[in-house]
């Protein structure tokens, strides 16, 4: 029987390069055609890993193919790979070398990765949706900002600002409506929604990824949103934590934004003015609650839970 092969892939819009771990076969080059790559899957072994960046969406069909076919298939953070290569001492970049320092990494590292699962059509329905109505935020804001140097046209810019917070606003109801498909997925957004400063848009973030990904503890929720402070220190100095900012920037957004609101209210205030007196900026004390925010999110779900204002850390608690 043919051993398990560990399989690097460079995905292109009109071509895919492989390249085998184990030398069991030369770089390969064919069309990113799905009855192209069907034919060559049929030909590995069994059980075979199979590496691929994540690329604009052209990563898409063939990690969907690979898994409908019993490979296991990791998406791969292409900063990642990037620096992986640089470490390995690679001095050029083509798609052959590539796809090799692809099959390399997946080799050394795929006991720490999580295997892709695809999305249902409700799951990809709701990421593209939330996607276009951030798009639409993001555009509003900045022609917000530039209409107010355009004297003469208040009245149209009003009228075009009005229409585009109404398409947001629908757009955000068509989110919580194909949310409320999945009756798992429906009652946490409710419940998650009873913590100060959650609402629709962020509800249905955490529960679509807590419902999704096996996510085992709070802090790997906190690391999936990219709010984990990454350490800087050598020796006896301890540099400045940053966040990590891993996985989609929207996502970290509506947990800031959560957070804002969330400041406001008497639940998370004592806790917001605690982190400002003992010297924090705003930004780290409402990054801080967002990061609590996340821990209480993921423990209602474990524990089929409703929120507790008592959770939240009082003043003379850490945070």
């Amino acid at each position: 029987m043919q051993s398990k092969l560990t399989i690097g892939m460079d995905i292109g819009k009109a071509q895919v390069v492989v390249a085998c771990h184990e030398s069991a076969f030369a770089v390969l080059k064919m069309a990113n055609a799905v009855p192209v790559l069907r034919r060559w899957l049929a030909t590995l072994p069994a059980g075979s890993r199979l590496g691929l960046e994540a690329t604009g969406g052209y990563h898409e069909p063939v990690a969907e193919l690979a898994h409908s076919l019993g490979f296991t298939v990791y998406i791969l953070n292409p900063k990642d790979v990037h620096h992986y290569a640089r470490a390995l001492g690679a001095r050029g970049k083509t798609d052959r070398l590539d796809a090799q320092v692809i099959a390399a990494y997946v080799a050394e590292h795929n006991a720490r990765l999580h295997a892709f699962v695809p999305l249902s059509a409700d799951e990809k329905l709701l990421r593209e949706l939330a996607r276009r109505r951030a798009t639409l935020v993001n555009a509003k804001s900045m022609l917000q900002q530039s209409l107010r140097v355009l004297p003469g046209f208040e009245r149209e810019g009003r009228e075009l600002l009005r229409a585009m917070g109404s398409f947001a606003d629908r757009l955000e109801r068509k989110l919580a409506e194909i949310a409320a498909r999945s009756s798992e997925r429906a009652a946490l957004v409710k419940r998650l929604q009873t913590i100060d400063g959650v609402g629709t848009l962020t509800s249905i973030r955490c529960a679509t990824l807590f419902t999704r990904v096996p996510l085992h503890r709070s802090d790997a929720a906190v690391a999936f949103f990219g709010l984990d402070p990454r350490p800087h220190d050598s020796g006896q100095h301890r540099g400045r934590r940053r966040l990590s900012k891993r996985g989609p920037s929207e996502d970290r957004r509506l947990l800031y934004n959560a957070a804002m609101s969330a400041i406001r209210t008497p639940t998370w205030r004592p806790l917001y003015q605690h982190l400002r007196n003992r010297g924090l900026a705003s930004t780290e004390a409402i990054i801080i609650i967002a990061r609590r925010m996340v821990r209480i999110a993921f423990a209602m779900y474990q524990n089929h839970s409703d929120f507790n204002p008592r959770l939240v850390p009082r003043p003379s608690c850490p945070a």
